[in-house]
């Protein structure tokens, strides 16, 4: 079966001539979850905006789900098959309600309003956030705009699932709740945090990013418990790994 996702020698720089990633490689199956880790500015934020097709790469560089965002009718067709929750939630919510944000990307693939409306009910029922479909999104407390940013996302039923931080501002039970639908959810996913406990929580596998290159791609357990490995890229080893 082809892989979900193929990085091959992936390389971005901005336009002020900052690379932010330089030759990164990696393959993920279908259904895998990963976890994607490195100190801030190691590029994991940039990489995933690569992935989504948000920011301009080469093509040949990446295929997700034999789709290329380099090529310009292939990454039209990446929104309706690879959700992103980005780290800053006010980023993604825009609209006047949560209902109208949760709606924004069926309503784009041209749903029938039904379908719209279903969508919405099990975007926000996944995240704990049914019948708040009237509140105004910038009124909501910092765990529940993560939540209502998710079932955005949710909503469009992707196939490959980028999370940016998606622990970031929920309180003990938010997180469980979050590690619970995570594990739910089917199909693949790439999770990006320095919440290292939710990564042996969902991960079997990790990916360390360090100043824009892949430092090493193996099982979780084994990387996030070598010391070395984590202090030489600025993390600190879990607490349920130290010895």
């Amino acid at each position: 079966m082809q892989p979900a996702v193929v990085v091959s020698d992936l390389t971005f720089s901005y336009p002020d001539g900052c690379r932010a990633l330089d030759q990164v490689r990696f393959e993920i199956g279908r259904g895998e979850t990963v976890g994607l880790v490195g100190p801030n500015g190691a590029g994991k934020t940039t990489l995933f905006l690569c992935l989504a097709g948000v920011l301009p790469v080469r093509p040949g560089h990446i295929r997700l789900l034999g789709l290329d965002p380099g090529v310009k009718p292939d990454r039209k067709q990446l929104p309706a098959r690879v959700g992103i929750v980005f780290q800053n939630s006010d980023d993604q919510l825009f609209s006047t309600t949560v209902g109208d944000d949760v709606a924004f990307g069926p309503l784009n693939l041209g749903l029938p309003p039904l379908e719209v409306r279903q969508r919405v009910d099990e975007g926000l029922a996944q995240v704990g956030l049914s019948g708040m479909e009237a509140r105004v999104p910038h009124h909501l407390s910092g765990g529940e705009k993560r939540r209502a940013a998710l079932a955005g996302v949710l909503a469009m039923r992707p196939e490959v699932l980028l999370l940016d931080e998606p622990s970031m501002f929920l309180d003990p039970r938010g997180r469980r709740d979050l590690i619970g639908l995570l594990k739910a959810l089917p199909g693949t996913k790439l999770i990006a945090t320095h919440d290292l406990d939710m990564i042996l929580d969902l991960c079997s596998r990790v990916l360390v990013l360090d100043r824009g290159r892949l430092a090493a791609d193996g099982p979780a357990e084994n990387l996030l418990g070598d010391a070395a490995l984590m202090e030489g890229h600025g993390l600190d080893v879990p607490w349920r790994l130290r010895k």
